[in-house]
């Protein structure tokens, strides 16, 4: 049997979409300020959500003694905290689904001596990434039971950029097994792509800060950000020292969020017009194009989601595009590889 077969790329690919549905899960839990409604965390007995109402309330119990519920939510009853819950639950089930899902098949793999070892390193490395992530929500959960009811936005954004790096990585094996052959490319634009992309997960942990920080519930305007101001005061006034304000304040962060947005756009326009001057393949052309569609849509998904004050549905559609669009940026990184 040959070794990297389809069955293979098969797997990786399944992983990819799991790990999709795993951050529109997240996205809602987040959005839905679900994410602290289990407190405790049983890896194998977590897996079966409460069956009576015994076991309900006991877990409503547990809620009761932590900072959300003290602060926040301390008029919820039942039926409101299972809603809640269903949220986590399923994010964590789907989390360690993903986690069989890797490794049954990957331990099958080995034994059957159907994969080469270069695949056997790459996948031994994603499965380090996976297990890194599974600690990382963990990690985020802990920070919000302590004194305050809210999750570190540095540990959110920890926990949400490790996802999309673990899919990009995920995907970006596939594609090497998919597309054995690569092009010989001209380095300056390939290495032009390697910065963009580098622009893009920096905006993507922007917009797990403003997640983390509810940031996107002020300002709501667009493009000026309050009483017609390009920047408003509190951008560099809200926090001291001034720094602070760019990585902790809420009018800072989303100040950069929204500036990166534009200098996104920029860097894939010039991807655009740069691969135009060059002769490129059905592919090539096609992972251009995507981008370029793409950053639009995306774009255009955040100003509504500022404008509109973040509803669920947007909140979630604005991640899923953060998503495409970075798939779309693996997929033309690497048809400009070597």
């Amino acid at each position: 049997m040959k070794k990297d077969n389809k069955v293979v790329i098969y797997w990786l690919l399944t992983g990819c979409i799991l790990i999709f549905i795993m951050v529109i899960v997240g996205g809602i839990t987040r959005l839905t300020h679900s994410g602290l409604s289990i407190s405790n965390y049983k890896l194998i007995s977590g897996t079966i959500p409460p069956m009576n109402t015994v076991e309900w309330n006991e877990a409503f119990d547990l809620y009761k003694q932590y900072p959300e519920y003290q602060k926040l939510n301390y008029n919820m009853n039942l039926d409101e905290f299972k809603n809640i819950y269903f949220w986590e639950w399923i994010h964590r089930v789907i989390g360690r689904f993903i986690g069989l899902v890797f490794i049954i098949p990957f331990l099958y793999f080995l034994i059957r001596k159907r994969l080469t070892k270069s695949t056997i390193k790459k996948a031994i490395i994603l499965l380090i990434m996976g297990g890194f992530q599974g600690f990382l929500g963990w990690y985020m959960v802990k920070s919000g039971l302590v004194d305050r009811p809210d999750v570190s936005h540095y540990r959110l954004a920890a926990h949400l950029t490790t996802a999309f790096l673990t899919f990009a990585y995920t995907f970006w094996v596939a594609l090497d097994l998919i597309f054995p052959d690569k092009k010989v490319i001209e380095k300056k634009f390939r290495n032009f792509i390697r910065i963009s992309l580098v622009v893009l997960i920096v905006q993507i942990i922007y917009g797990a800060f403003v997640a983390g920080l509810d940031a996107g519930w002020i300002h709501n305007n667009w493009p000026f950000m309050n009483e017609g101001k390009l920047i408003h005061e509190t951008v560099y006034t809200e926090q001291n020292p001034t720094y602070l304000n760019f990585i902790e304040g809420k009018s800072g962060v989303q100040f950069v969020h929204r500036t990166l947005a534009y200098v996104v756009v920029i860097f894939i326009l010039s991807i655009w017009y740069k691969a135009k001057q060059m002769t490129l393949t059905t592919l090539q052309t096609k992972g251009i194009n995507g981008l370029l569609i793409m950053v639009g849509i995306q774009f255009l998904l955040g100003v509504l989601t500022l404008i509109y004050a973040v509803p669920v549905w947007l909140g979630v559609l604005h991640q899923v595009g953060a998503f495409i669009l970075l798939s779309a940026m693996i997929f033309t990184l690497h048809r400009f590889s070597k």
